[in-house]
């Protein structure tokens, strides 16, 4: 739609990971490193965490962008709401191995003939557990336990895990321990600050051909910032919204007021389904206020007033009956 209008070359606020899209904030940069050492020891577990849409799966795709395909088989998980069972038969699965009705002991004697064979061939197995604070401390252990698959002289499969900053409350736990003294390397990823925040926008825009058509001032910037925090799924999302409105509404220029506008309607849209459902438990209780009450979505404070009035309404119905109801009653014992 909008890269159309803007003359891009590709939607540059989409919010699945892309390396073609790879920011080398100072951050991105470090935990890059991390990473990168983590390959040439060829051992252990490189832990990287950060807040959700900080950019860790994007940072993984990069990587795997540059390793040597000839040299390191590396394989993803990102399903990790599972038991320690089933952790290794999605380990099975992504190396391409048979994993279906086979035993605990049977998955394990397949992943080390596997890795094995990898060594002979002169290749090194890389393994990458997305989502890791979901795995269960059962799961984790198992995981650490295929790190005892070696030669004499070197591991036949080392290991990444990433994932929010609550996988750091895991390792810490008593049960970790084992794993933690296998950890060589460890990085929190935190979000972007405002001037990398600016520079990351700049980036994915020129990626598909920006030529400052349309321009963000400052303040549009610092708005961005302000209501992302520096979390580029955040901005995506925003920045998303921001040009589609550009392109709805013909404009050329962003400013403050043009971030606020779809802010606004962000978090509009998120407190509707609430007001909405009180609102239609005004509607099934009085029908024929059907039309007033699908009116009263035009502002929160007119659709509280609405209610209030629909209740009193209500109210005053009750007591109108009540007479007639004892009157009933009255007659009924007469008869």
């Amino acid at each position: 739609m909008y890269e159309l209008y803007y003359g891009f070359t590709a939607k540059p606020f989409q919010l699945k990971p892309d390396p073609r899209f790879f920011f080398g904030s100072k951050g991105h940069k470090r935990a890059m490193a991390y990473l990168e050492y983590g390959i040439s020891q060829g051992e252990g577990f490189i832990v990287i965490t950060g807040e959700v849409g900080a950019g860790k799966t994007t940072l993984m795709r990069n990587l795997f962008c540059e390793l040597e395909a000839d040299r390191i088989l590396a394989a993803q998980i990102v399903n990790t709401h599972v038991g320690s069972d089933d952790i290794l038969r999605l380990v099975a699965a992504a190396f391409g191995l048979a994993y279906e009705d086979a035993s605990k002991a049977a998955l394990l004697t397949r992943l080390e003939q596997f890795l094995r064979q990898c060594d002979q061939q002169g290749k090194r197995a890389l393994l990458v557990v997305d989502e890791a604070q979901n795995l269960t401390p059962r799961a984790v252990e198992e995981l650490r336990m295929l790190s005892n698959f070696q030669t004499e002289d070197r591991s036949l499969l080392q290991t990444f895990l990433l994932g929010q900053p609550e996988f750091r409350r895991t390792l810490l736990s008593g049960e970790m321990q084992q794993l933690l003294q296998r950890v060589i390397a460890s990085y929190h990823l935190g979000p972007l600050d405002l001037t990398e925040t600016q520079a990351y926008i700049e980036h994915r825009l020129h990626t598909v051909g920006w030529n400052n058509d349309p321009s963000l001032s400052s303040k549009a910037f610092a708005e961005i910032y302000e209501y992302t925090g520096g979390i580029p799924r955040k901005i995506n999302s925003l920045c998303d919204r921001l040009f589609l409105m550009g392109y709805l509404e013909e404009y050329h220029a962003f400013g403050e007021a043009e971030v606020k506008q779809v802010i606004a309607d962000i978090r509009q849209e998120f407190e509707l389904p609430s007001k909405i459902a009180l609102t239609n438990q005004s509607i099934h209780k009085l029908p024929e206020e059907k039309e007033l009450a699908l009116a009263s979505l035009e502002s929160v404070d007119d659709r509280l007033g609405k209610m209030e009035r629909s209740i009193a309404s209500m109210i005053d119905a009750l007591k109108k009956m009540l007479p007639t109801t004892k009157a009933n009653h009255s007659s009924e014992k007469d008869s």
